[in-house]
């Protein structure tokens, strides 16, 4: 069974969120590293930090040994910074996927989006089906 934190938000596509102040920490959940099994390369463009994102709008892309799967926003908003450290350590998405796995923080455009999000248990329902 996969780690469902409750305090977090999330998306139908395997997407996380925490709310930190006025910004939010993204992250693909536990369920998704899973199923991507093991991470070999995490494309990020530094680029795009300080621009705008839409929501379900792909920001980045991860390499796993299996596929390539695109990362995407769960909310619209400006793109602060992103976990750098993912380039020179892409395996922290599979050993901390809810910690230091973290892969940007976005400051929202309308915090009012977050509630569009799936809470722990309705996750849990998309991940059983």
């Amino acid at each position: 069974m996969s780690e469902i934190p409750n305090e977090l938000r999330y998306t139908k596509e395997h997407e996380w969120i925490r709310i930190d102040g006025d910004e939010v920490i993204v992250g693909i959940t536990d369920y998704a590293q899973n199923a991507l099994t093991d991470v070999v390369w995490v494309e990020i463009d530094p680029d795009l930090e300080g621009t705008d994102v839409a929501e379900m709008e792909s920001f980045c892309s991860v390499e796993s040994v299996k596929s390539v799967s695109e990362i995407y926003s769960p909310i619209a908003g400006s793109i602060v910074s992103f976990n750098m450290t993912l380039e020179d350590a892409p395996e922290q998405l599979n050993n901390s996927p809810y910690g230091d796995g973290w892969i940007a923080r976005i400051r929202p455009h309308d915090m009012g989006d977050i509630e569009h999000l799936l809470d722990a248990s309705g996750y849990a329902n998309v991940i059983a089906e």
